[in-house]
């Protein structure tokens, strides 16, 4: 400190003297649209901590997260046998990445995650989900010397380019070109599937079992049958069970919702980190990884250089203790039915309320053109200007007015996804029901502020074209 006061670096006191300059910092030195884009929505808020499913600000207010980090909070915030594991770890003061020893936290890891995949063998532990499936296209081209990987229509997997060339929204892709050799599949089209397979190039198909834009699900049958065509042509099944994994759908993996699926490569991430330390995992039969590690002049051609770190490992290892010991899986499972049911028995009352659909606790609620002429007009006016405008509308309530934080599901759609932390429970299915229907009776309405607010989103979208 040029005052004279105390040297070295102290959290508390940096963030005392420089935390309320957060939105400016970020306009400065970060990605300069974010802050932006918060302000214009009124997202701009300041909070001050966070534990299980909940945010306070300043004033001591709750914020109910039904976000959980895009998935990334299964366990909620701050989970106590979490953060004990992480710091038991620095505690423990390990020799960690030496690079030339095997610690037994990523063997410990591997082991209790391959417990919950029977069909599966061994594990790459990589930093992120865009790193899971990076590894698993690399494994899967290899392992059967094929190069084209065949993804579905407003798939999201990933921004790295490897993973960005099996993105399924030109939106992300626009302007990286050229990507990998790979073709989109409309999901659940086992023709298209065929079709392409006869051309004799493909290494695999990557599929998220529920997909995150949108939330809309394969169609019954579809990963068995894609799984038969796939090892039929000597091509392989990847699960990208990133946001669907862990106990998100109310199984453990989402794939395991169909009966005799058996992916030959899963991609896991988001939840196993307990929200502390980025983790990715790769998960693959034994003859993929015998064959990608064929000899010891081998032994590095693919490796991460914080993969299998100390801090991650005992994060995953505490995520996944919790969720055995707490029953998460089927809490999730009970927990989104009674929440996914409380929200379709709306639908017939909401004219805008076109649909609720999902698995588990990850839920979307399409809304769609109403009946009314009042309504439609409204909703014309807005499909107009950009479509997605109405979900936004809806968003900002939540949280403005009830303290409830959600996402639209993706660019240009009109669903809201749901994906709390899988520990809520009754009391936040009420909150969130209460909430949601209130903004849905303002909607129909005709009138307040929430039309206001979304004529000032119609000038937004009009200003940006």
């Amino acid at each position: 400190m040029t005052d004279g006061g105390p040297k070295g670096f102290d959290l508390g006191r940096l963030l005392a003297e420089r935390g309320g300059e957060r939105y400016e910092l970020h306009a400065r030195h970060l990605n300069h649209q974010l802050p932006r884009m918060l302000h214009t929505i009124g997202f701009d808020k300041v909070y001050e901590r966070a534990e299980g499913a909940y945010f306070w600000d300043a004033e001591g207010r709750d914020y109910l997260d039904m976000l959980a980090g895009f998935g990334v909070m299964g366990l909620g915030r701050h989970h106590p046998v979490v953060r004990r594991a992480l710091h038991d770890v620095l505690d423990a003061q390990l020799a960690d990445l030496t690079r030339f020893d095997c610690q037994p936290l990523p063997g410990l890891l591997a082991e209790k995650l391959l417990g919950h995949s029977p069909h599966l063998d061994r594990v790459f532990f990589g930093n992120s989900g865009t790193e899971a499936v990076e590894t698993a296209l690399k494994f899967a081209r290899y392992a059967t010397g094929k190069p084209r990987v065949l993804y579905c229509d407003h798939a999201f997997h990933g921004l790295t380019t490897g993973s960005l060339s099996v993105n399924g929204e030109r939106g992300f892709r626009d302007g990286f070109a050229p990507l990998l050799p790979d073709t989109p599949i409309a999901l659940g089209d086992l023709d298209g599937l065929r079709r392409e397979l006869k051309r004799g190039d493909v290494a695999a198909l990557v599929v998220e079992p529920i997909q995150g834009k949108g939330v809309h699900a394969a169609s019954p049958g579809f990963l068995y049958e894609a799984q038969e065509l796939l090892h039929r042509h000597k091509a392989l099944l990847i699960a990208d069970e990133v946001q669907t994994g862990l106990g998100r759908t109310g199984d453990f993996y989402a794939y395991q919702h169909e009966e005799g699926v058996e992916p030959d490569l899963v991609c896991v991430a988001k939840a196993l980190s307990g929200g502390y330390v980025p983790v990715g995992a790769t998960l693959g039969k034994e003859w993929i990884f015998r064959k990608v590690y064929s000899s010891m002049d081998r032994v590095l051609v693919h490796s991460a250089s914080f993969g299998s770190n100390a801090q991650a490992m005992a994060a995953g290892l505490a995520v996944l203790t919790v969720m055995e010991d707490e029953e998460i899986v089927a809490g999730a499972r009970r927990t989104g039915d009674l929440l996914r049911e409380r929200l379709a028995a709306l639908v017939d009352r909401y004219e805008l309320l076109h649909e609720v659909r999902g698995r588990g606790l990850m839920i979307g609620i399409e809304f769609g053109r109403p009946s009314s002429l009042k309504l439609r007009s409204r909703w014309t006016m807005l499909q107009a200007a950009r479509k997605g405008l109405f979900a936004q509308m809806v968003v900002v309530p939540l949280l403005q007015k009830h303290r409830i934080l959600t996402q639209v599901s993706g660019d240009h759609l009109e669903v809201i996804k749901l994906i709390p932390p899988l520990i809520i429970g009754e009391p936040e299915v009420d909150r969130f029901v209460t909430a949601f229907t209130e903004v849905m009776d303002d909607a129909h309405s005709g009138g307040g502020l929430m039309w206001d607010f979304g004529r000032t989103l119609v000038k937004q979208a009009v200003a940006n074209r």
